[in-house]
Parts: structure tokens; C-alpha cells; sequence
């Protein structure tokens, strides 16, 4: 039998890449599994969204929270004036003895959200005497905070948040974070894809790095509050204010 000897160059010397393979393999599956995690949190957000937008519950309250939407040169825009008829319903129903509308203004605006709505509820025949005002939100944390104060100094915490249904999961748990015990009587129930679409992604980002932060994105999503349900455009000479507190 005759040895073959293979020269030095010849002989097989360990590839650098085969070493790397196990390590690149670990590392995709790690990225699989993370993509699979987030992929299942957004969908059970989005069910959960969804689910909340179609519930109504309006028990027993100390007060009845209107989330702020656009009002045209003091006047409530249709998606303001849908929140407003419906807590005037809870209301005249006896769900609670005071009416609270929240909503700041835009530069150049007469009114705030919180006055134009107050004015339509008087209008309405509701005593000036049960609606308390919060007219400095530019959002719904902003918004809800600052109601939340007015309450406690009051010693009320019980409060039916009005709103549209796919922004129910949100203020509700931003509601919670503010220490109200707080349920969602939506003006409309449900929502379009968009909508939530839009609100999976705020709650989703919200309960990881705080409902607080999230004022900026919180700003985006109510700007389409009036093109995705308004039935109703503002005429040319009236003065539009953005849903900035709803």
C-alpha cells in the first residue's frame, strides 16, 4: 500500500464561514421568534381594539367625560356634536349629574372644543351649573390629566369616557393610568380599518413606553377623526379647528 502525501497547500485547513453558519442560524431564528412575538402582540392588540370599540357600558357614574373633537368657529363639528347628543342622553338617563368637556384651541381659534361643546349643551338645556370645562388639552392624555385633577379635587374618579368605539382601548387605559375608574360609552361604535390600524399602533407603542408619550402620535390619529367619519364639511369662512383633544 502506498501513502499519498498531500503537500502543505493541499491540505484542508477549516473555513471560516462553516465556523460562522451555527451563529447565523441562531441568529435568524432569534430574529423568527422575536418577529413571531411582536406579529401576535399586534394582532391581540388589534382584537383587542376592535372588541373594545363595539362595547358600551355607561353604569352609575360621578361624571360623563366628552373627549374633544374639531368645532368650526365655535360650533361642534358632526363628531363633536354625535359625542355631545349622545352623553346628553346619559345624562337626561341619570348615568351622572355632571357633564364634562374637555378640548383645547388652535392659533387664530375663537373658541375651544371644551366651549363650543358647553355651549351646545346649554343649548340643549343643560344647567350651566353641572358641566365642568377643561379647555387646555392638545390631546387625550393631555386632555383626560387635566381632567383627572378637576375630579379628584372634587372627589370624583368614577367617570363614562365618550368617544368614538375604536378610541375606546386607548383612553380607557389612559384613563386607568390616570387613576379614574373609567368605562367607554362610544357616540359610534366600531371603526374603519385605518382607525384600527392607527390605534393598534398607539396602544401597542403606548403600554410598552407609556400613554404619556405618546402626545405627538396621539396628535396624527385624531387629525383623522373628522375625514374618516365627518359626514359634515365646514364652509368656506368658518375657522377649523383639528381634533387635537379627543
Amino acid at each position: 500500500m502506498i501513502a499519498t502525501l498531500r503537500r502543505p497547500s493541499e491540505r484542508r485547513t477549516p473555513d471560516r464561514r462553516d465556523s460562522r453558519r451555527p451563529v447565523l442560524r441562531w441568529v435568524w431564528r432569534g430574529l423568527l421568534v422575536a418577529g413571531a412575538l411582536l406579529l401576535g402582540y399586534l394582532v391581540l392588540t388589534f382584537v383587542q381594539v376592535w372588541l373594545a370599540s363595539n362595547r358600551d357600558r355607561a353604569p352609575a357614574s360621578d361624571a360623563i367625560l366628552v373627549l374633544g373633537a374639531a368645532q368650526y368657529d365655535c360650533r361642534p363639528s358632526p363628531v363633536l356634536e354625535r359625542r355631545l347628543a349622545h352623553a346628553l342622553e346619559l345624562y337626561e338617563s341619570q348615568v351622572a349629574g355632571r357633564i364634562f368637556v374637555t378640548g383645547g384651541k388652535q392659533a387664530g381659534d375663537r373658541c375651544t372644543e371644551a366651549t363650543a361643546g358647553a355651549d351646545w349643551l346649554i343649548g340643549e338645556g343643560v344647567p350651566d351649573a353641572v358641566i365642568l370645562r377643561e379647555n387646555q388639552g392638545a390631546s387625550s392624555w393631555e386632555s383626560l390629566a387635566a381632567a383627572a385633577r378637576i375630579l379628584r379635587e372634587q372627589d370624583m374618579t368614577r367617570v363614562v369616557l365618550v368617544t368614538d368605539g375604536y378610541h375606546a382601548l386607548r383612553v380607557e387605559a389612559i384613563a386607568d393610568d390616570l387613576g379614574l375608574d373609567a368605562s367607554v360609552s362610544p357616540s359610534q361604535k366600531g371603526g374603519g380599518l385605518r382607525d384600527y390600524a392607527e390605534e393598534t399602533a398607539a396602544v401597542s407603542l403606548g403600554r410598552l413606553i407609556g400613554f404619556d408619550r405618546l402626545v405627538d402620535i396621539d396628535d396624527q390619529v385624531e387629525d383623522q377623526l373628522d375625514t374618516t367619519i365627518s359626514t359634515q364639511a365646514p364652509a368656506e369662512d368658518e375657522v377649523r379647528s383639528d381634533d387635537s383633544g379627543g
